[in-house]
C-alpha cells in the first residue's frame, strides 16, 4: 500500500513510519519538525518538512495514496492551557485542510491519532467509547473537535474515517522537552540522574500507559480493517496504575534511588482514566503485548538517551 504519514517524524510518526517500511510498504512522510527530529527515520521513507495547513503541499503529497495516517498535532497539554489559539490552529484547522485536500485528489481513508484525554474525569472506569467526553484542557478540546470535523466531513465526501483514542503512550524516542515533559521518559532520565521525582497531587490518580509498539499494531490494523468506518475505538493497555506505582517501577527498573517530592497544589487531569479495550480486539483484533514493567526495560534498553547509566 501507499501511505502519507502526517507529524511522520514525531513519536509515534516515526514508529509507525518505520514498521510500515519494513514491511514493504510505500511511506510519504511529513513534518514541520517542530518537535520531531528526522534522523529517526528509516532512509525509505520518503520524507519532506512541511506544514499540515500547506494544502498545495499536501496534494501533491497525496498522489497515488491509499490511506493518510493523521498524527500532525501539538500535544503538551500544559502548553495548549498557554496557548489554545496555537493548538486550535494546528490540531483543528491542520486537520480540516488535510480533510479538505484528501477530498480534492480522491484519498479513500484516513487513520486519526486522537487522544484518551478527550474523556477527561468519568464516574465509570474503564472508560468506554461510548462515554460522554469531558475534555478537560485546549489540547483535549481540539482533539474532541477535530475527531468531530473527520467523520462529518467523511460522510460528506464518502472517506472513510476511524478515529483511534491513544491513551498515554511512552517507548523508546519519546518527545522529551525542558518543560512540560512526559511523565514516563521525565522519571526515567531524573532517577538516572538521581534527581527528584516530581509527583503532581497526592500520586493516587491512575493513568493507563500504553508501549509504542501496541500503539503501532493498533495503527497497522486499522488501515485494513473492514468494519471501522466512522468508528472512535481505544488504544490503551487496559491496566489502571497509579502514580506511586510508577514510581516504584521506575526505581526498580532503573535501580537508581531519586528523591520523590509530592507538590500537592499542583493537581492535574482526572482521577482515574484507563481504557476499555473491548471495542479494539473486537476490531482491530488488538491486543496489547507489553506490560509496564517489561515496557521500562525495553526504553532504557533502546533510548540512547538513557545509556548514562
Amino acid at each position: 500500500m501507499q501511505f502519507l504519514i502526517t507529524g511522520a517524524a514525531g513519536f509515534l510518526g516515526t514508529a509507525l513510519s518505520n514498521r510500515l517500511a519494513r514491511e514493504g510498504h510505500f511511506v510519504r512522510g511529513v513534518d514541520d519538525l517542530s518537535t520531531g527530529d528526522p534522523n529517526g527515520l528509516s532512509p525509505e521513507i520518503h520524507f519532506t518538512r512541511g506544514d499540515i495547513n500547506d494544502r498545495p503541499k499536501l496534494w501533491t503529497l497525496l498522489q497515488d495514496v491509499d490511506c493518510v495516517y493523521h498524527l500532525a498535532a501539538r500535544v503538551l497539554v500544559s502548553e495548549s492551557v498557554l496557548y489554545p489559539r496555537e493548538y486550535n490552529q494546528v490540531n483543528v484547522g491542520g486537520t480540516v485542510t488535510l480533510m479538505e485536500a484528501m477530498r480534492d485528489v480522491g484519498v479513500r481513508r484516513v487513520v486519526f491519532i486522537s487522544s484518551g484525554a478527550v474523556y477527561g474525569e468519568q464516574a465509570s472506569q474503564p472508560v468506554r467509547e461510548d462515554a460522554r467526553p469531558n475534555p478537560q484542557s485546549p489540547y483535549a478540546v481540539s482533539k474532541l473537535a477535530a475527531e468531530s470535523y473527520i467523520q462529518t466531513i467523511g460522510q460528506l465526501w464518502k472517506i472513510e474515517t476511524v478515529c483511534l483514542r491513544v491513551f498515554n503512550a511512552y517507548g523508546p524516542g519519546q518527545y522529551l522537552p525542558a518543560a512540560h515533559a512526559p511523565v514516563v521518559p521525565n522519571f526515567l532520565k531524573q532517577a538516572l540522574l538521581n534527581g527528584t521525582l516530581v509527583v503532581h497531587g497526592n500520586g493516587n490518580q491512575t493513568r493507563d500507559y500504553v508501549y509504542v509498539d501496541d500503539v503501532v499494531n493498533a495503527m497497522a490494523a486499522a488501515s485494513t480493517a473492514d468494519r471501522v468506518n466512522r468508528q472512535i475505538i481505544n488504544v490503551g493497555s487496559g491496566v489502571e496504575t497509579n502514580v506511586h506505582q510508577l514510581v516504584q517501577m521506575v526505581i526498580d527498573a532503573t535501580g537508581a534511588k531519586p528523591q520523590v517530592m509530592f507538590n500537592q497544589r499542583d493537581d492535574r487531569g482526572p482521577d482515574r482514566l484507563c481504557a476499555d479495550l473491548t471495542l479494539a480486539r473486537e476490531l482491530l483484533d488488538y491486543q496489547p503485548l507489553i506490560s509496564l514493567e517489561r515496557g521500562l526495560q525495553l526504553t532504557l534498553e533502546n533510548d540512547p538517551r538513557f545509556k548514562i547509566r
